[in-house]
């Protein structure tokens, strides 16, 4: 009887299944250009051997924008927290400036520090109430109104 179920494994084992894909590997050969890109403004050049880089050699993208501003003396970004010397209300809610079309905020009441800090996500279709102290705010978006990826970047021709 072992001989029969053996015999039985062994043949299905031989056999091909159809639920398995034979799959062939290919390569092609790297292409070298002779030529390189140039080095986008926001790329740092990096640390050299045997040394610690600095912020500068290192930043990259917005945080290589803002290290730059500040050698400058600029304030790229606006750190200033909202107003809290008053509530907001529907009918005049604290307005928070934003580029894009929804913005994280936090409310620690008002006057400053009445409450634990809560956070709330702001979006431009609707006013947010805090649970809180009742304060509420309200998205002014101030980016474009339309936005298309072929203001960006060029088009393929």
């Amino acid at each position: 009887m072992l001989r029969v179920a053996v015999r039985s494994v062994a043949r299905s084992a031989l056999k091909p299944s159809p639920s398995v894909a034979a799959r062939s590997l290919s390569t092609t050969a790297a292409r070298l250009s002779d030529h390189t890109a140039p080095t986008p403004p926001l790329y740092g050049p990096g640390g050299k051997p045997g040394e610690i880089p600095s912020d500068l050699d290192q930043a990259t993208g917005l945080r290589r924008a803002q290290v730059l501003a500040e050698r400058e003396g600029v304030k790229l970004f606006d750190e200033e927290p909202l107003d809290s010397s008053r509530i907001g209300t529907l009918a005049d809610p604290i307005k928070v400036l934003s580029y894009e079309h929804n913005r994280i905020i936090g409310c620690t009441g008002s006057p400053a520090e009445s409450h634990e800090l809560l956070w709330m996500n702001l979006t431009e279709d609707k006013k947010r109430r805090c649970p809180e102290c009742g304060s509420v705010y309200e998205l002014d978006y101030q980016g474009a109104s339309e936005f298309t990826l072929h203001d960006i970047a060029p088009q393929a021709q």
